[in-house]
């Protein structure tokens, strides 16, 4: 008798914030507000992203602070289904910014590579809208470089089948007024070519420290601890 084992799983968490719609008419129409107040320097065909635009720091705005302490408490439940005792733990919002993608508008691959975890929650977001997308770089099932990836061996179907075993990529189905939280290091952006009616969503990157380092060879220390250099 044969057994096939999977090891070493992406973990990815999702769950509804259940905000009213009243409150989230009031965080869209403030993110309305802000993409007026942008740089304007978007390029084309890509999403609005509060972060390159001068609006980072959106977890300081008085109006997204019910919003924002909500989705600790999820950001607790993650580390918790991981087993990691958050208590242990110092958790801080770095940065958070609102997107906004329209019609063919897409959001390339990208890392949060700056932070620890990071977050997508939809504030607006239609069945049809684009969906996240998240890569797979290790692709350890690959026992042929480009198998997975090749555009020829998909158009000679060499792989009969695609489902997680044989997979580079996967489209992640979320629904207006969730959030998704996964690893900062995670490859992830969203569909291109598919249109946005006004798809609005807000990230943000969370950093990680250690309350109390001591004996602790790896994570961050305390920031009460660092020293900053002279300017």
């Amino acid at each position: 008798m044969s057994n096939i084992f999977n090891f070493f799983p992406l973990t990815i968490y999702k769950s509804k914030i259940g905000l009213d719609e009243e409150e989230r008419q009031i965080l869209i129409s403030e993110i309305y507000n802000l993409e007026k107040n942008s740089d304007k320097n978007k390029s084309i065909n890509k999403a609005w992203t509060g972060d390159t635009q001068g609006h980072e720091f959106l977890h300081e705005n008085e109006k997204f602070k019910n919003l924002f302490g909500i989705i600790e408490i999820h950001i607790k439940r993650y580390l918790e289904k991981l087993n990691i005792d958050s208590k242990l733990l110092d958790i801080y919002y770095s940065r958070a910014w609102a997107t906004i993608s329209r019609n063919v508008e897409n959001i390339s691959p990208h890392k949060h590579i700056q932070s620890h975890l990071s977050f997508a929650y939809y504030l607006n977001l239609k069945k049809t809208d684009s969906k996240l997308v998240f890569f797979d770089e290790n692709r350890h099932n690959e026992f042929l470089p480009g198998l997975f990836t090749s555009k020829s061996v998909n158009k000679k179907n060499i792989i009969i089948r695609r489902d997680l075993t044989n997979t580079s990529s996967i489209l992640f189905e979320a629904s207006e007024d969730e959030i998704v939280i996964f690893p900062s290091k995670t490859l992830h952006g969203t569909q291109s070519n598919t249109n946005n009616n006004d798809r609005i969503s807000i990230s943000a990157d969370i950093i990680i420290h250690a309350k109390d380092s001591s004996g602790l060879e790896h994570l961050v220390p305390p920031i009460n601890k660092w020293k900053k250099f002279e300017d």
